[in-house]
């Protein structure tokens, strides 16, 4: 492990952030953190609880939101899309926050719910019944299906016909459960019931699910003398009224108590997690001193109930007849630590059951088999989350002492020393962020070796892997570049396509946008793959705009055949390969076509874009033969010409309605058909690739056409990129990166970036003609 960057807050004269008691973050799998601090007043004196939520990319832009609680903070936790986000405080508050229009940095209050006066202490949304785990043994097969499978998993509660119902569910400190439903038509259903008849104090609790679509919640009192306990809890609607029913389940004892020599060596438990949202049979379990530490792990297992021999020779038991009883029985436990502050669990789905000791040590270097654990002395231990043995370890600047010293041999510093408060590990296990006893973010890098030594066909075997899971879940992937070499880019790019093109052709339209973005984004890090950015970038928005325009087609009566009019053009202009676009228009029901005349004028610009791109692309045919440069990859990508061409059709018909909607050519001549030019020449560049295992070179004679075009068309100039202001170039030396929230940095940019700007300033279009200047948008 590495510190990647440290992100803190600029210290102003009459008000401060401060770390609140107790600090709380979450990470979403859109790569969202959120975490809570105390904006203390000093001329005021009084307390604001703040809510931040930063994007990994850019961290210092932070936005920070009075969260109107009138105590501290206790809980945050994100939905399973990472697009609302949960807050729960000392008083019983619990509040929704939820984009406004999808922006990541404009949030709202939505709904909530609350129990007067009673401290929240768990909090957890509803589970929707999606889970699709793991197989790390078939990282190596070339079918998705058997790398990812979904798993039957139920949801907590359901609508009419199945869909799942959202909610949440909370615990409070006086041994109440409370869970709040959302209507489709936004009205909220709350229920509140107490756990057992026999009302105990909870200091700590946690949530998780079944797969029956039963909640399963652990509580604490915070002695270590006093058991864990469990509880089911059924959840449903009756009468449009929320029901909750509670049962209890076995309880534990933390080994540490019943050990003669550590029997009152560790007074309280800490920390209390189940090991993953949807395994409730295992549970993570941390006693403390002031001073110490000791980690436990226990799993519920069903055990035969041994019956009398009285008993036997009445009735014999056979077989499957014998019964059954649910016990805790430990699987691991560490020896004594330094005093854990904070507990970090993995989120990625892989299912290891108690048997499972051999697979998880056969692959124990894959990331998400580990849990992180922070302690007081800075440092953070990677623990494999069933044998709890080290994985990899993290010192920090307080901290820098030998891994094998016993712990309580180590002299101990004089002063607070600063450590993590609160952690939380990234969707793929990659990247960890902890916000310490200042207030100030950390964000560590963690090796998909674990510390050792693999070789750079397991790394990138490792890399690729969870690449495939982010785009067949459609999480967000930007921990698993902070591993991202630039020598590795163009190997990850190539496997990335190859597997892509093994899937059937349904998965693969599902996921074709996911896998352009990604190849982006990893061109980025590489100056010898930078200038396929443009090209992704650039085919990321001709399908948006395709689907946005194809979308606006209506078919003129109602009781239509099976395919749509997007189809139906995408089926004819493959058809007709006709040069004449007027002759292919008159093979299409026009009325299908037909949009208001402010619809249409509305469309102008993403119209102008793809006449504007269809003339670059024609005008740069002719240095085909020249490095590689923005647009190359299309002069020989079938597809997109295809859709330029359909997009072409549509704009033509689409101009006999409101010729104000066309494209603006600036021509040398007054009598010139712009649109039929490029459309016969685009449809002649089409022919040469539109199989995909048959390319041909264009002709001469179409090359002479596109060298005339600079002196027939102005080539106007086509902003390719974004600004590309992120982080993730600026961390690939491994250094250190200083950050300060609400300040963007004052880097200096990483090679990549100035090759990068060197790049777009090069013109293609330079060699065709003297007159025509070409200029690209910066990164």
């Amino acid at each position: 492990m590495d510190l990647a960057y440290v992100c803190e807050w600029e210290k102003k004269p009459k008000s401060n952030h401060c770390p609140s008691i107790p600090l709380v973050c979450a990470w979403s799998c859109r790569n969202l953190i959120a975490f809570t601090t105390d904006l203390r007043n000093e001329e005021e004196k009084d307390l604001t609880h703040m809510v931040h939520i930063i994007d990994t990319e850019h961290p210092w832009d932070v936005y920070s939101v009075n969260s109107g609680h009138t105590e501290v903070i206790t809980c945050l936790e994100w939905d399973q899309s990472g697009s609302r986000l949960l807050s729960a405080d000392a008083d019983g508050h619990i509040k929704c926050w939820g984009m406004t229009d999808h922006l990541a940095n404009s949030w709202e209050n939505t709904v909530g719910s609350v129990v007067e006066g009673d401290p929240v202490v768990a909090l957890s949304w509803l589970h929707n019944g999606v889970k699709l785990a793991l197989h790390v043994e078939k990282s190596g097969a070339s079918n998705f299906g058997e790398k990812f499978s979904r798993v039957k998993f139920s949801p907590s509660l359901t609508l009419f016909g199945g869909k799942p119902m959202e909610g949440w569910i909370a615990v409070t400190i006086s041994g109440l459960v409370t869970v709040s439903l959302l209507k489709p038509n936004g009205q909220v259903l709350t229920a509140t019931e107490s756990l057992c008849r026999l009302r105990c104090r909870v200091a700590l609790a946690d949530v998780a699910f079944t797969g029956g679509g039963n909640i399963v919640v652990a509580t604490s009192d915070g002695s270590s003398t006093s058991p864990v306990q469990f509880y089911k809890v059924c959840v449903s609607v009756v009468n449009e009224k929320c029901k909750i029913d509670t049962e209890i389940l076995p309880s534990l004892f933390m080994r540490c108590t019943t050990d003669p020599a550590r029997k009152d060596k560790y007074p309280a438990i800490t920390h209390l997690k189940f090991l993953a949202r949807d395994m409730s049979e295992q549970v993570l379990l941390c006693a403390s001193n002031q001073n110490n530490s000791i980690v436990e792990c226990w799993s519920l297992r069903k055990e035969g109930l041994p019956v009398n021999n009285i008993f036997q020779q009445i009735s014999p038991v056979v077989g499957d007849k014998q019964p059954m009883i649910l016990k805790w029985r430990i699987l691991s436990a560490t020896n004594d630590l330094d005093r854990v502050s904070a507990v970090a669990l993995p989120k990625l789905p892989i299912s290891l059951t108690n048997t499972d000791l051999k697979v998880a040590n056969d692959t124990k270097f894959f990331p998400g088999l580990g849990l992180a654990l922070a302690f007081h002395d800075g440092s953070v231990h990677i623990v494999h989350r069933l044998s709890l043995q080290m994985m990899a370890v993290f010192y920090g600047s307080s901290s820098q002492r030998p891994v094998d010293e016993p712990a309580l041999k180590r002299p101990r510093t004089t002063g607070p020393l600063v450590h993590f408060k609160a952690m939380q590990l990234s969707w793929t296990s990659l990247a960890l962020a902890g916000v310490d006893s200042h207030g100030k973010l950390s964000m560590l890098r963690i090796s998909p070796s674990m510390g050792h030594v693999l070789d750079m066909n397991m790394s990138l075997r490792h890399l690729l892997f969870l690449l495939e899971y982010c785009m067949v879940t459609g999480y967000d992937w930007w921990d698993i570049l902070l591993h991202v070499q630039p020598s590795m880019v163009q190997n990850l790019v190539e496997k990335l396509h190859e597997e892509y093109m093994r899937q059937n052709a349904a998965l693969q339209q599902v996921l074709s946008t996911r896998i352009v973005a990604m190849k982006a984004s990893l061109c980025k890090l590489s100056s010898s793959t930078i200038a396929r950015v443009c090209d992704y970038h650039a085919k990321l928005f001709l399908i948006a705009i395709s689907c946005t325009l194809k979308s606006l087609l209506r078919p003129h009566f109602l009781n239509t055949p099976d395919k749509s009019p997007g189809d139906r053009l995408t089926e004819i202009c493959s058809k007709i390969t006709d040069v004449d676009i007027d002759k292919v228009m008159i093979n299409l029901k026009t009325e299908e076509f037909v949009l208001e005349m402010t619809t249409l004028q509305s469309l102008q610009q993403l119209i102008q874009w793809v006449g504007d791109f269809v003339l670059y692309l024609l005008a740069s045919l002719p240095n085909q033969g020249s490095p590689v440069r923005p647009g190359h990859s299309f002069l020989r990508d079938g597809a997109s010409l295809g859709m330029f061409r359909e997009l072409m059709v549509v704009i033509r018909i689409w101009g006999l309605l409101k010729p104000s909607c066309l494209p603006v050519y600036t021509a040398t001549s007054d009598t010139q058909d712009s649109m039929s030019l490029l459309f016969r020449l685009l449809t002649k560049l089409w022919l040469c690739c539109r199989e995909e295992n048959h390319i041909t070179e264009p002709d001469d004679a179409l090359i002479d056409e596109c060298c005339l075009l600079p002196s027939q068309l102005l080539i106007p100039n086509i902003d390719w990129l974004p600004i590309n202001d992120g982080i993730i170039s600026k961390l690939q030396n491994k250094q250190l990166v200083r950050l300060q929230f609400g300040k963007a940095p004052g880097l200096v940019g990483h090679t990549v970036s100035s090759q990068f700007d060197a790049f777009v300033r090069y013109n293609p279009l330079e060699r065709v003609s003297g007159v025509v200047r070409r200029s690209f948008g910066s990164s």
